[in-house]
C-alpha cells in the first residue's frame, strides 16, 4: 500500500446545492406561475360562495312559504323562520328580506355582497315570494 506523499494535492471535492442563478430562475418561475393562478383562485373561491348564498336564498324562500302557510303572511325576521346565514358565507353576504307590499302578503329577499365578495363585477342575488330571481339567468347568475 502507497503512502500518500505530504506533498501532493488531495483529490477536488465536488461543489453540491445550487448557484444563486439557479434558484432566482425558481423564484421567477414560481412568482409568474402565483401571478397566473391567483387571479383565477380568486375567482373559483367568489363562485363558490355565490353558490352558497344562492343556495340559501332558495331555502330562505321555501321557510318562507312555510311560514305563510302557518300564518298567512310573510315576515322580514329572519329567525321567525328559522334562517342562518351559512358559516362559509357569513360576512361574505347579508342577507335581507323585505315584504310587498305592506301586509307582508309577499316578500323579497336579498344577498348582498359584502367585505371581499364586494368586487366591482359582483351583483347583489334576489328572489320574490314568485320564485323571480335577479339578476337573470343570462348573466351567468343562478345557473344556466
Amino acid at each position: 500500500m502507497k503512502k500518500p506523499s505530504r506533498f501532493s494535492v488531495a483529490p477536488s471535492r465536488q461543489a453540491k446545492g445550487f448557484t444563486l442563478v439557479e434558484l432566482m430562475i425558481v423564484v421567477a418561475v414560481v412568482a409568474i406561475l402565483a401571478a397566473i393562478a391567483y387571479p383565477s383562485y380568486t375567482s373559483y373561491v367568489r363562485k363558490g360562495k355565490r353558490a352558497t348564498a344562492q343556495a340559501a336564498l332558495m331555502d330562505l324562500a321555501g321557510k318562507q312559504q312555510t311560514y305563510l302557510l302557518d300564518r298567512r303572511v310573510y315576515t322580514t325576521v329572519q329567525t321567525d323562520i328559522g334562517f342562518a346565514v351559512p358559516a362559509e358565507i357569513q360576512g361574505a353576504y347579508t342577507f335581507t328580506i323585505t315584504c310587498s307590499p305592506s301586509d307582508c302578503t309577499g316578500f323579497s329577499a336579498t344577498a348582498a355582497p359584502a367585505g371581499g365578495q364586494a368586487v366591482s363585477s359582483e351583483q347583489s342575488l334576489t328572489i320574490d315570494n314568485t320564485g323571480a330571481k335577479t339578476p337573470a339567468n343570462t348573466s351567468g347568475y343562478w345557473g344556466k
